[in-house]
């Protein structure tokens, strides 16, 4: 049996990690789960918002954290334009057509962020980046407290934004009858294109909460956008609880995963547990049965 000084330590490691995933995913589920659109692109998007982040701290001395008042309206607007000026008019509107309009979007991402800052892994220093906090028998870095911290309560905005404005009441509205919305006055392509800027501005955050203790290359979103879609269809479509639950969940199993197994398996047990939910609950944790 583990020991319990050797078990806490990677338990806690989970959930700090965890929270971040959560925070990713959240922006998923809003753009995925609520509007019904698939985003390939939510991977590259949170590379684009890491190098951003990272620019910012090499070339001007930004702080991560101090950067998230740029980070997250920019991010925004990113977002916004995004989806009102390539994906909707690309797609022409069609939800089949959007998985590869994002795609070919997360691919050109991609080549372009090898065209500026080539394949290498970069990383950035700050004065609290080795910090760490006793909690118990467990050393967790500083940064990953702090971005556990920052995740919830950006989490808690958006959902807060979601259940209590008047731009949230248009996004259930068209997330439940789109034409019946329409009909009622709301802007469906004014909403897609706020959900979407919502999406990537919570990503904008959480490079922020990633960025001083960890690294940035053009692939880096690709291992992230996988976990997301995992916590996506873990939580249930849609559910920002089930979101929040999943990557908690997610980031507890990869990083006993990684002590039990090693650090290169770490993420087999995601996987997992996802076949294990799809067979036995389909729908997620809060999803609704069809």
């Amino acid at each position: 049996m583990l020991d319990f000084n050797i078990l806490f330590p990677s338990v806690l490691n989970g959930i700090t990690t965890g929270a971040v995933y959560a925070l990713i995913a959240l922006g998923l589920t809003l753009i995925y789960g609520v509007l019904h659109i698939i985003n390939f692109a939510h991977g590259a998007s949170l590379m684009v918002a890491l190098y951003g982040v990272y620019m910012l701290k090499q070339h001007f001395g930004v702080d991560p954290y101090m950067a998230l008042p740029i980070m997250v309206p920019a991010m925004f607007v990113l977002g916004y334009a995004l989806q009102r000026g390539v994906i909707n008019r690309a797609s022409h509107g069609k939800d089949e057509n959007i998985l590869l309009v994002t795609l070919g979007l997360s691919i050109v991402l991609e080549n372009l962020a090898l065209l500026f800052f080539k394949s290498d892994t970069r990383t950035i220093e700050t004065a609290y980046t080795l910090t760490t906090v006793q909690i118990g028998p467990a050393f967790i870095a500083l940064p990953k407290l702090v971005s556990f911290a920052g995740a919830l309560v950006v989490s808690a905005v958006l959902l807060l934004i979601v259940q209590k404005t008047d731009l949230g009441r248009a996004i259930r509205a068209v997330s439940k009858e789109k034409q019946g919305a329409r009909l009622m006055g709301i802007d469906v392509d004014h909403v897609y294109a706020m959900c979407f800027g919502l999406g990537l501005a919570s990503l904008g955050a959480a490079a922020c909460f990633l960025m001083p203790a960890y690294y940035v290359n053009p692939q880096v979103g690709n291992g992230f956008v996988l976990v997301a879609f995992t916590i996506v269809v873990l939580g249930g479509m849609g559910s920002f609880a089930g979101a929040l639950l999943g990557g908690l969940l997610i980031g507890v199993v990869e990083s006993l995963g990684g002590l039990l197994l090693g650090e290169s398996l770490g993420q087999v047990g995601i996987f997992v547990i996802f076949i294990a939910v799809l067979l036995l609950r389909p729908q997620g944790f809060f999803g609704a049965k069809a």
